[in-house]
Order: structure tokens, then C-alpha cells, then sequence
């Protein structure tokens, strides 16, 4: 395995355990036998559980990167608070393989105090990345109070998506939707405050979803 390889499979293999029970019962060797990594070539990646943690945040963040910041075809030309809703559902599209693994997070993170910091913490520095991708400012002491603020908003957003059958996750979207129109603007986080919202609003379609209602019908 290339050392790029190895590091994805130990972290797939701790998403996995993760499903499968709490954080504190993780154990490293176990991590690398279910990833096929020997030990000496897992530490030279992680250092610890936490590292594993940490890497989780940053793929999460990556993936929801990837698809683009203010700029891109889905955000472009909406208002602030669009494009931030847009950005945390892109989040949650990107957490939606490991469900399970936040679910159990979310469990250990409610009994250990220690945990629910580092989380938070991790959090902060994600949401960060996902106000920069919104178009919206992330830096300075604004920025920190921002960043944090929004890592509460979606911690209880997580809480509702968790619970979430909903075809389209409509549950989920419409608390969104709510806690945006409310504590976003307390924090400052958006400048449009004329924005309304329209009861049963859907995403804006995204890539071949796009082209497929913009084309002409047969």
C-alpha cells in the first residue's frame, strides 16, 4: 500500500468500529488489523484515536470543498443564507456513508465531556472552512465567534438528521432552514436579512440534475 492508501484504510476501518461501537472502545491495534495495515505503518500516520477523529473532520470537509465555494454553479448568485444552506446540506450529503459512525459519535460525545470538547472544537475549525465555502467572512474574532456559533447550529441539526426517514430529508432541511433564519443572523452571519423562507423550499438541483430539467423536453 502506498502511505495515502493506508491512511484511508485506517480511517475507513475506525468509521467502521466506530458503526459498530463507542468511541472508547476503540482500540488501535484493532483499527490497523481491520485495515491490513501493520501497526508501525498506522503510527507513522495517526498518532491516536483523536488523530483518527481529526481526519474524519478534514475528509468531511474535503468532500463538501470539493464541490465548490460561492462561486460554484449551485451557490452562485443566491443570498448568504442560500448558500449557507446549501454548503451544511452538502455536509450532511457527505456524512450520509457513515451515519451510523456519527450516531455512535454522537452517543459516546453525550457521556464523555472530554469528547463532546474535542468535537466541538474540531467542529469550530470545519465550520470555518464551510463559512469560507458559503462566501461568508471566517476570520478574526468575528469569524471565531461565527465558526463557533455554527458549530452548535449544526450539532443540533446532526440531532435531527440523525432521526431522519424522510424521503429528501425534509425534516431535516426545514429546521435548517429555522435555525438559520435565527441564530445566523444573531451571529452575524448573514447580510440579507429580507431573505424569506418559503415553507417546503427545496435544494436548487446540482450538476446532471441541473442540465436534466434545463433541457428541453422530448
Amino acid at each position: 500500500m502506498t502511505s495515502e492508501t493506508s491512511r484511508e484504510a485506517c480511517l475507513h476501518a475506525f468509521l467502521q468500529l466506530l458503526a459498530e461501537q463507542p468511541y472508547g472502545a476503540i482500540d488501535l491495534a484493532a483499527v490497523a488489523a481491520r485495515a491490513g495495515v501493520p501497526l508501525a505503518e498506522m503510527r507513522a500516520a495517526f498518532a491516536s484515536r483523536a488523530d483518527l477523529l481529526a481526519a474524519f473532520f478534514r475528509a468531511t470537509d474535503r468532500r463538501v470543498l470539493a464541490e465548490g465555494g460561492p462561486d460554484s454553479d449551485d451557490l452562485a448568485g443566491e443570498g448568504p443564507k442560500e448558500r449557507l444552506f446549501e454548503v451544511l446540506m452538502r455536509r450532511l450529503d457527505a456524512l450520509e456513508p457513515h451515519k451510523e459512525a456519527v450516531r455512535s459519535l454522537v452517543r459516546s460525545a453525550r457521556r464523555d465531556p472530554g469528547l463532546a470538547l474535542a468535537v466541538l472544537r474540531l467542529s469550530e475549525r470545519s465550520q470555518r472552512w464551510m463559512l469560507a465555502a458559503a462566501g461568508i467572512g471566517c476570520t478574526g474574532l468575528a469569524g471565531s465567534v461565527r465558526a463557533k456559533g455554527l458549530a452548535l447550529l449544526f450539532a443540533r441539526i446532526v440531532g435531527i438528521w440523525l432521526d431522519d426517514e424522510e424521503e429528501g430529508l425534509s425534516r431535516t432541511m426545514a429546521a435548517l432552514d429555522r435555525e438559520l433564519d435565527t441564530g445566523a443572523k444573531l451571529l452575524g452571519m448573514l447580510d440579507d436579512l429580507a431573505f424569506i423562507a418559503v415553507p417546503g423550499r427545496k435544494r436548487r438541483p446540482r450538476g446532471a440534475e441541473a442540465e436534466a430539467e434545463a433541457a428541453p423536453p422530448a
